[in-house]
C-alpha cells in the first residue's frame, strides 16, 4: 500500500448536505476497491479560470489515502463514472519529501522555544514564568 493525495473537484452548485453524500460515494469507491482514507479537507468552492462544460466553479475536496498502486488507473476510470465527480487528479505521496518537512517542522519549533528561553532569561524571567504568562 502507497499514500496518495487525490484533489477531487465536485460541481460548485452542491448543497452541504449533498456535497457530504457526493464526498462520500467517492470516498466508498476507494474503499471499495481495498484502501484506506487517512484524512480528508475540504478546500471550498473556487471558480475556474474559464468555464468547464458550462460550469464556472467547482467545491474542491483534498482527500489523502492509502491504496495498492496497481489499482490506481482503475479507481481514476471509475471516477469517470461517477457523476458527481466532476474532475479529479491523484498524485503519490513522496516519503522522503514529507519526512523532511517533518523534520524542519520539528527544528523551527526547537528554534522558537529556544529563542523565547533566551528572551525571557535577557528579561530576568525563569522559563516557567513565561509558560504560565503565555498560558
Amino acid at each position: 500500500m502507497k499514500k496518495y493525495d487525490g484533489l477531487y473537484i465536485f460541481a460548485g452548485t452542491a448543497k452541504d448536505e449533498i456535497l457530504e453524500q457526493h464526498i462520500g460515494k467517492a470516498l466508498a469507491e476507494i474503499e471499495r476497491l481495498g484502501g484506506t482514507v487517512l484524512s480528508r479537507e475540504v478546500l471550498g468552492k473556487h471558480a475556474f479560470s474559464h468555464p468547464m462544460k458550462k460550469r464556472e466553479n467547482g467545491v474542491y475536496v483534498q482527500v489523502r489515502f492509502e491504496f495498492d498502486p496497481a489499482k490506481v488507473a482503475d479507481l481514476v476510470k471509475r471516477y469517470r463514472l461517477v457523476e458527481e465527480v466532476f474532475r479529479v487528479q491523484v498524485l503519490a505521496v513522496d516519503e522522503r519529501r514529507e519526512a523532511r518537512l517533518a523534520e524542519q517542522r520539528a527544528e523551527h519549533a526547537r528554534r522558537a522555544e529556544e529563542a523565547a528561553a533566551r528572551a525571557a532569561e535577557a528579561a530576568g524571567e525563569t522559563p516557567a514564568e513565561t509558560a504560565a504568562e503565555n498560558a
